[in-house]
């Protein structure tokens, strides 16, 4: 096994034995042959060289006495051509000047004396191997470190040039981006409305709402004039303010809300901090992000996430839930009935000061009435009636349709008793309740 193998499981060492007596070589074989050893043998230290010279030793081990070249002297040679050659010396002598020769010149790793210990012997070589692997595999690692730390060097030169030519281009894109980041952040509105309309993909065409709040904020904006980037944040707010819902169920996403089970209002909660979160990490949208994250507070403070109350709750989420829920009660994403422009205003009027800004409310009305033509309740003539308060003469100041769609009544039409009763049967047989959008006479000036 060469030094770069050290690590192989199947390793067999090759052990040379030396020694000038045919029947110690005898015994050595027999007693290390069942070992896992490959053994070579020689009868003299040229012959030992000799050997060396054609095949790789793992070990070897040589006895002192020898004619012609004794074991130290041979040890000492193979420390010289061999280095990484373990040497151990067999002596059956108390000559300490040949085990101190065999020391100093051939940097012997252990000797062993005649008649030796069988076990012994084999313990020692197990623990002279065991080095030896070590002592291979310490080396091999710090090889393989080298080139590595070489490889690395060699890399950070190049990294560190292409970090320098990489900065300088950078540093050009950057004085260009300097000069383009004003027009940029007055395009981001578009690039989110874009988005939106991904996002809307996920509903049924009845249920795409983001187009219409966001011309309804914008709207709001142009007859109520407010600087460009509160527009610019309220209409990205009003284009991305349900991107938290992308990992609800289609089922769910579709769902008027006060029909969800338990488990689902508790991610309809979660959905504002949830739009908020994604967005913060975009620079240009963070103040985007904290109108959406606030667009379900209430004014009375029973809203989510953060329970604000009153004033404390941003202008642009309490105009932004005004515009959302305008619009979804109309597409029956709040209650299961889909209500008519004029009832989701009813609707919203009845809980002003509850769940809407009351300061806030007549003004988007108004606003309601110009985004939306069909839109009669900012007309101060026209008032909602429930069935039992209608009157015979009352005109219709709107189409009067049935919860599946059905047309009951056309705008206009001048109200009977007999007709103000079939209403009341036909509201009680199907379960229901309609509001009646009547347009009251002017009253006469007088003279």
């Amino acid at each position: 096994m060469d030094e770069q193998s050290g690590s192989e499981v199947e390793f067999k060492p090759n052990v040379l034995l030396v020694d000038d007596e045919e029947l110690i070589l005898s015994s050595l074989r027999r007693l290390l042959r069942s070992h896992g050893y490959n053994l070579f043998l020689a009868d003299s230290g040229a012959k030992a060289l000799e050997i060396m010279a054609q095949q790789h030793i793992d070990l070897v081990m040589s006895d002192a006495r020898m004619p012609n070249m004794d074991g130290a002297t041979l040890l000492a040679e193979i420390n010289k051509r061999y280095p990484s050659t373990m040497r151990i010396l067999l002596t059956g002598f108390a000559d300490v000047d040949m085990i101190a020769k065999a020391i100093n010149e051939g940097r012997i790793h252990s000797y062993i004396s005649k008649p030796w210990n069988d076990e012994e012997m084999l313990l020692t070589l197990r623990q002279l191997f065991a080095h030896q692997h070590s002592e291979r595999e310490r080396v091999r690692l710090e090889k393989l470190t080298k080139v590595q730390n070489e490889a690395l060097q060699s890399m950070n030169i190049t990294l560190e040039n292409r970090v320098a030519a990489r900065t300088s281009e950078l540093q050009q894109t950057a004085d260009m981006l300097d000069l383009a980041y004003d027009e940029l952040k007055r395009s981001y509105a578009t690039s989110t409305e874009v988005f939106s309309v991904l996002l809307n993909q996920r509903l049924p065409h009845d249920k795409q709402t983001n187009r219409q709040i966001i011309d309804l904020v914008r709207t709001y904006a142009q007859v109520h004039p407010m600087d460009e980037a509160s527009q610019r944040d309220l209409s990205m707010a009003a284009a991305l303010h349900n991107i938290g819902k992308l990992s609800w169920t289609d089922s769910m996403m579709s769902a008027p809300a006060d029909l969800l089970n338990h488990t689902e209002r508790d991610r309809y909660r979660s959905y504002p901090k949830k739009s908020e979160s994604v967005l913060m990490t975009l620079e240009p949208m963070q103040d985007a992000a904290r109108l959406i994250l606030h667009h379900q507070e209430r004014w009375d403070g029973t809203g989510f996430p953060d329970h604000l109350k009153g004033e404390a709750i941003p202008f642009g989420s309490r105009l932004l839930k005004l515009a959302v829920d305008f619009i979804e009660l109309q597409h029956g994403l709040i209650l299961e009935r889909q209500m008519n422009s004029d009832e989701a205003l009813t609707f919203i009027r009845k809980y002003s000061g509850r769940l809407y800004d009351p300061g806030l409310l007549e003004a988007f009305v108004k606003v309601c009435a110009i985004y939306q033509s069909d839109v009669t309740l900012g007309d101060p003539l026209v008032k909602g009636f429930t069935t039992r308060e209608l009157e015979a003469g009352m005109a219709l100041a709107r189409n009067l349709s049935a919860d599946n769609g059905m047309l009951l009544l056309n705008a206009g039409k001048v109200l009977s008793e007999q007709l103000i009763q079939k209403l009341i049967a036909f509201e009680a047989m199907e379960a229901s309740k309609y509001t009646i959008f009547v347009r009251l006479e002017a009253p006469v000036l007088a003279d």
